[in-house]
């Protein structure tokens, strides 16, 4: 479709912002999802939470989007921790998909439109892999391993201009661990050895498993397509993980395996990478552990451009309450008036006032989804609206929450206060939410995730708000 006001992204692969144009009528968009070993930092949900900014203004556009997001569910990590738990693999990580989800519910993200599991798609790798041995651009290695020859591609390097002569000679990426070091020609398919126990498959190259990267391709491919519109993921991402599977989609194919490549920066924790080792480690649940809500993390997730590097501190989180409260303080004020006011005619002005942010907004997510801008956009309508609060009237305050619903539309962060309210909330319901936060208080977080977890079942999120207190909302 083509658009009046037209949306330009950033495309790591021309280095250049250019508008978006679709291949057809349905956006065709796929991310990389968590390696599902353990639960999901803040690090990964900068990236899902801006992959979520742009799905929901793509939608917000008008374009239908069909999003794919991976799963990996068996790679060096599942295995070699399910062993660790004495699980099988399946069991093993059947529980950190599970925690993904409710992390997701949590921070609001809108879920994908399909969640392929790499253990469900070996057959579509071995497929992939035949071919590029046919084309002879795989080959077998000492150890049994299939291996793909970088050298033998000739766009190798396109996406993270990393020209292949500058690479190690000889190396072999054979661990799934991305490190630029041994970067080189790298496992399509990993012989079996004792160490993956019983985690195999059969093949004609041998008993094994997939490589990492062949994983997203065949995913990919099999869901959207030779030739998909958006690939998205974090900027750690672009070399070797993304910059493999081109060289593998597009060497099977001999077509572009994606149009437009978009990145997000790092996110950094008081201004250091965040590690372990430095104490600054933080899964969501870390987070939310401290009295903070997924409402508060995602609006600091989203604040920041996503092409800049996000410091994500707790007085930013503090920030990010306060933010959110004058959003909230004033949805409720509308949404009194709105409910209960008295109709009066002179609205002309709040409509050029909703006009005019509207546009402010639309224009800065037009420009390679500036949030920042579209933010400052936000709050200008909240105090130009505040200040003519007394004299509004009913039309007026209809018409401002309308406006803010449009806003939230793209952002996410107020389903609470503009469409949680007056919902029929079932007494079973209600019984188990009670003794999740009994669950919460006594600090047994696994009854806790399972009573979540049994609520969504039933068709509804909770979210948690500082002080302990859960709230519960319809699924939309």
């Amino acid at each position: 479709m083509e658009q009046e006001f037209p949306l330009r992204l950033f495309n790591t692969l021309s280095r250049e912002i250019e508008v978006f144009r679709p291949i057809g009528e349905t956006v065709s968009f796929y991310t990389c999802g968590p390696t599902i070993y353990n639960f999901a930092h803040i690090g990964n949900f900068r990236a899902y939470v801006a992959q979520d900014i742009l799905k929901r203004y793509l939608r917000y556009k008008g374009f239908s989007v069909k999003h794919v997001m991976n799963l990996t569910d068996v790679d060096d990590k599942t295995i070699r921790d399910s062993k660790k738990e004495g699980l099988p693999l399946s069991t093993f990580t059947a529980k950190y998909r599970e925690a993904f989800f409710q992390d997701c519910s949590v921070l609001n993200l809108d879920p994908a439109d399909v969640y392929p599991e790499a253990t469900k798609y070996v057959e579509e790798m071995i497929d992939l892999i035949s071919v590029l041995i046919e084309k002879g651009l795989a080959y077998r290695g000492e150890d049994g391993s299939i291996y793909y020859g970088v050298s033998k591609f000739p766009g190798y390097g396109k996406l993270s201009k990393i020209p292949v002569d500058s690479l190690k000679a000889g190396a072999r990426v054979k661990t799934d661990e991305y490190s630029k070091e041994e970067a080189n020609d790298f496992a399509l398919w990993k012989a079996w050895d004792e160490g993956d126990g019983d985690v195999f498959w059969e093949s004609p190259f041998g008993r094994g498993r997939p490589g990492w990267h062949i994983e997203c391709s065949a995913m990919a491919m099999k869901n959207l397509g030779e030739t998909i519109d958006i690939h998205a993921g974090g900027i750690d991402l672009v070399f070797p993980h993304h910059e493999d599977e081109i060289a593998q989609s597009e060497g099977v194919t001999g077509r572009p395996f994606a149009n437009y490549w978009v990145h997000n920066e790092y996110l950094m924790v008081d201004g250091k990478k965040m590690s372990k080792s430095l104490g600054n480690f933080y899964t969501l649940r870390d987070v939310l552990s401290k009295g903070y809500s997924g409402r508060e993390v995602r609006y600091l997730l989203l604040s920041t451009h996503y092409r800049s590097p996000l410091n994500f501190t707790f007085p930013a989180l503090e920030g990010a309450r306060g933010a959110l409260d004058k959003l909230s303080e004033l949805a409720r004020k509308l949404k009194m008036v709105s409910e209960g006011g008295a109709s009066r005619e002179g609205g002309k002005f709040e409509s050029a006032l909703s006009k005019v942010a509207l546009r402010k907004f639309e224009d800065a997510l037009d420009s390679d989804l500036n949030v920042p801008e579209a933010l400052s956009a936000v709050f200008g309508f909240v105090r130009d609206v505040n200040r003519i609060f007394p004299e509004l009237g009913k039309d007026g305050a209809i018409e401002a929450l309308e406006t803010l619903r449009k806003f939230d539309i793209v952002l996410g962060v107020l389903e609470e206060d503009l469409y949680g309210k007056g919902e029929e909330i079932p007494v079973e319901v209600e019984d188990l939410l009670a003794l999740r936060e009994t669950a919460r208080k006594e600090k047994n977080w696994a009854e806790s995730d399972r009573l979540r977890a049994e609520i969504e079942g039933r068709g509804f999120v909770v979210q948690d708000e500082a002080g302990g207190k859960s709230v519960l909302r319809k699924k939309v």
